[in-house]
């Protein structure tokens, strides 16, 4: 079977033909570090790198940008309410979705490129939209024109323009020929970061540093996007509409991933529910959290409870109790060089991971009677199967990046993050907001974190027994 992807753009699943024989470069949207990363984040971390090790192992060379978008109005608001540096916001949490991920077992990008380092060619971009015709300048303000691409604004999404609301991005929409015209640049304000341009200093809208970061590092026409479901609008309608109208054909194919809900309901801070990393590590080992991430469809909602992680957890060890017994028995043994034929037929429908793990515990209950009957040689070709397949996952139980895991390794990494939660609660204390502090004060204890208030600030250390 051909590799095949849902694409969104066509809305239909369709035989991936990479652009050039042999390579894919592939883009996806990455953080905006305004907070540390919740699990909806890092399960899209988790659901890309299976996409670039299936890629991988089916012989292509990927070339994989993914971005981080180090300005924006929330990073500037959180900076602001914290009295810190917008670019103190933006670097401490970045540095926190890198460890959550390096945590998760996922590879780097090729290129992990920043939108304050692109203004240079977010401000080519948009003098070519200007030059023809399909942004204007007003204000300090630089905007894309959407009527000037009425005939397929909208096509990603499945709208049409006239049922569109307004794009509501700056408080400027007086300025705008049409209030669902979007802003491309957004004009300085006193206090905020700005860049120099010619149409006046200002900052980068959300949009433009995407369409500019793609091509640079992939070329005007590319094979893969992806991101979640809610970035398609406007996202990432907004990304297509500026880069075509440019003359750009961009990504021939869009890939998007289902969102994540806590016990049914949307994460959300005021309701209390946003499931952060450290919350998971008192629960599960980092292995079983990735297990769990990627278990479901790529393009499904995935709801999150206390229950299926616990479910998860029971499937994964079942997987890594036959590798620590086979190994025992048989010695070192390397993944195959091939996936089972079922398992690649399964990831190459549209990375069908559920079918795929059928197919990896399928094996794992062979290798199990091989075990029990004594069969060596069945065994060494079961593990070898069952490593091949936890490799394209990243679950491999006898990976390096999972036997080393202990807590020497971990404590940098729980470090981090314990250091942003109680960041963030020391802020919620200064505006009196004890609630919130409350809150991720009891999130750290039920993740197995200790907090202490001292005269010398917050420590924190792991329950004992």
């Amino acid at each position: 079977m051909s590799l095949r992807f849902y694409d969104t753009g066509t809305r239909s699943v369709r035989t991936f033909e990479p652009l050039e024989e042999g390579r894919v470069g592939m883009y996806v949207c990455g953080a905006t570090p305004q907070a540390s990363p919740h699990i909806g984040h890092l399960r899209s971390g988790v659901i890309y790198d299976v996409l670039l090790r299936w890629l991988r192992a089916s012989g292509y060379e990927v070339t994989f940008a993914r971005n981080v978008t180090d300005i924006d109005d929330k990073i500037i608001a959180v900076a602001a309410d914290r009295g810190v540096p917008w670019f103190a916001v933006a670097e401490g949490n970045q540095r926190v979705f890198t460890q959550g991920y390096d945590l998760l077992g996922c590879l780097p990008p090729t290129i992990e490129p920043r939108a304050t380092g692109h203004v240079p060619e977010m401000i080519t971009l948009m003098r070519r939209l200007i030059d023809k015709g399909h942004a204007y300048a007003v204000g300090g303000d630089v905007y894309f024109d959407v009527k000037s691409w009425a005939d397929q604004y909208g096509e990603l999404s499945n709208q049409r323009l006239e049922n569109m609301r307004s794009a509501g991005d700056t408080p400027n929409e007086q300025l705008k020929r049409d209030p669902r015209d979007f802003a491309l640049w957004k004009g300085a304000k006193p206090g905020e970061p700005c860049w120099e341009t010619p149409w006046g200093d200002g900052r980068p809208g959300w949009h433009l540093e995407c369409s500019a970061m793609a091509t640079k590092y992939l070329g005007p026409v590319f094979d893969i996007h992806g991101g979640g479901v809610d970035l398609i609008f406007p996202h990432h309608e907004n990304e297509i509409a500026q880069s075509r109208a440019a003359g750009d054909g961009f990504a021939r194919y869009w890939l998007h991933n289902g969102l994540l809900t806590v016990d049914g309901e949307k994460m959300s801070k005021s309701v209390g529910n946003v499931v952060l990393l450290p919350d998971l590590l008192g629960k599960a080992r980092p292995v079983e959290v990735r297990y769990y991430l990627v278990s479901a469809h790529y393009r499904s909602l995935m709801d999150y409870t206390d229950a299926s992680l616990a479910e998860a957890v029971s499937a994964y060890q079942r997987i890594e109790g036959f590798a620590t017994r086979a190994s025992e028995l048989v010695g070192a043994v390397a993944p195959a060089p091939a996936v089972p034929a079922a398992f690649a037929a399964a990831l190459d429908d549209d990375l069908g991971v559920p079918t795929g793990l059928a197919v990896l515990h399928e094996t794992v209950r062979e290798g199990n009677s091989a075990l029990a009957s004594g069969d060596r040689d069945a065994v060494r070709r079961h593990l070898a199967d069952v490593r091949a397949m936890g490799e394209v996952l990243g679950v491999d139980p006898l990976s390096p990046q999972w036997n080393r895991a202990g807590e020497d390794d971990l404590r940098p990494v729980v470090d981090a993050l314990v250091a942003v939660a109680l960041e963030q609660r020391q802020a919620a204390r200064a505006r009196k907001d004890y609630a919130s502090a409350d809150a991720i004060r009891d999130s750290l204890s039920e993740a197995g974190i200790v907090v202490e208030d001292t005269p010398q600030g917050a420590r924190w250390e792991l329950k004992r027994g």
